[in-house]
């Protein structure tokens, strides 16, 4: 059974659902049905719909979004990513990280609350299969205390059986972005011992998705999640963040001499970390997912008060109705994001379909054909498909050069395959200037173009 202690000050030394010998409080958060309990819901289905729905969407044969780590195949809305093209991605992680950043000094948790894939599964899938077979937080610290009779077995039965059958569907999604739906179908209607590792793979997913959010569940976010130790760095006082209006809500008690908190603990019974939200908003543990205004915004309604005792605002804003501040953080933080999206937006769009690597044969120096008089080089190519469609591509160098391929030329390549070829460059001697560098062009058919300068060497 939870139990919070509201009357000593020490709430951060210690965490809410621990005692003080370091046994955890099992907490069993009540659910009230408020204004952002609906909002976070629909807004919720939505993106569900989209992780669950995305892996069985194609393009051209190709999955819109792919993050193959072990093969190294990426694809971002239907765009192919390879290991040439890293430093986008490393440049988007950072626009990222920096997007997190700002929206964090500005807003506070709100991804947490609102979006993170730990929330939405727990408050919005697993924590309603619970609500629905156990009954409300009291139903459940009362199933909890009581002995283990046949309707406890079948509640928790039927609770953790739907657990696992909704960690595999969770499992089964992620393993489809990691490896296509093309594969995935594999392993799931071919025999079984064809596909032992990724059977694998399922069932590990499996068991961690199920302990993640029918045991760990909100020891993720005080112990792993490293987002809510960034607040102390990344917050301010005119950070919105979900508030408790001080001002006006102490004296906390009922009477004419006390402020409007009533001090029922509605604020603490809903939270699904087990905070007392009066202590602050700049907790680690507050993920900011709103229960606690649907709660007090309830009991003001029925106190006959005015709602917003607790709300988003900054701490300026509570202590003195101060609005948010354009500050030079904002400005600094806002400034570097504009210049990376701006670079990886230009990255992007002048980003070629291929990509190509000549080189003069290393340890090779030139041939001299005495009877035509002619001098050649020896060059290795590598070329790069990096579309989702088989590409032909021709080679071209300056008029006064031949281009003679060694073994097959590079005609044709298929989509996302990487081809090696090489090739002589030979021209007559003296047709071309000592030390000055061959523009050698590389071209799709329909497509881009690509010209790459290297050194051609010859008899003085």
């Amino acid at each position: 059974m939870s139990q919070f202690n509201l009357d000593n000050d020490d709430y951060r030394d210690h965490l809410y659902n621990q005692t003080k010998d370091g046994k955890r409080l099992w907490i069993f958060p009540g659910r009230i049905i408020g204004q952002f309990y609906r909002l976070r819901t629909y807004f919720s289905y939505l993106l569900l719909t989209l992780l669950f729905g995305l892996p069985w969407l194609e393009y051209k044969g190709n999955p819109i979004f792919l993050f193959n780590v072990l093969e190294r195949k990426f694809i971002f809305w239907g765009v192919p990513f390879f290991p040439q093209d890293f430093h986008l991605v490393a440049l988007g992680l950072v626009a990222f990280l920096l997007f997190v950043s700002l929206f964090t000094v500005l807003f506070g948790r709100i991804w947490c609350g609102w979006a993170c894939p730990q929330t939405i599964f727990m408050e919005m899938l697993f924590r309603k299969i619970e609500y629905w077979i156990e009954g409300d937080d009291k139903a459940q610290r009362k199933l909890a205390t009581s002995p283990w009779n046949t309707e406890k077995m079948v509640k928790r039965g039927t609770k953790h059986s739907l657990f696992v059958l909704l960690s595999f569907a969770i499992a089964n999604t992620f393993l489809m972005y990691l490896i296509s739906k093309k594969e995935w179908l594999k392993l799931v209607t071919e025999p079984p011992l064809d596909h032992v590792v990724g059977l694998i793979a399922i069932l590990i997913f499996t068991a961690v998705f199920y302990f993640v959010f029918a045991r760990f569940r909100e020891m993720v976010c005080m112990v792993i999640c490293p987002y809510g130790r960034l607040q102390g760095v990344l917050l301010d006082n005119n950070s919105i963040l979900v508030q408790y209006d001080h001002k006006r809500g102490e004296p906390r008690g009922k009477g004419e001499d006390k402020g409007a908190c009533i001090d029922c603990h509605w604020c603490v019974r809903v939270c699904p970390t087990g905070i007392d939200i009066r202590n602050g908003s700049n907790q680690l543990e507050c993920i900011g997912c709103t229960a606690c205004i649907d709660a007090c915004d309830m009991v003001m309604e029925k106190t006959h008060q005015p709602t917003g005792l607790i709300r988003y605002d900054s701490l300026n804003g509570v202590n003195s109705g101060q609005k948010l501040k354009f500050i030079w953080r904002i400005g600094a933080y806002s400034t570097v994001l504009a210049l990376i999206v701006a670079g990886l937006t230009y990255m992007l769009v002048t980003r070629t379909h291929f990509e190509t690597t000549l080189l003069r044969t290393p340890g090779m120096i030139f041939q001299v054909d005495e009877k035509t008089q002619e001098v050649s080089n020896l060059y290795q190519i590598k070329l790069l498909n990096k579309s989702m469609d088989k590409q032909e591509f021709s080679v071209k160098a300056p008029d006064a050069f031949n281009i003679v391929w060694v073994g097959k030329p590079l005609l044709q390549i298929e989509a996302g395959k990487l081809a090696k070829s090489e090739f002589f460059l030979r021209v007559k001697i003296g047709k071309w200037k000592s030390g000055e560098k061959v523009p050698v062009t590389i071209t799709e058919k329909g497509g881009d173009e690509e010209t790459i300068k290297t050194s051609f060497i010859q008899p003085e």
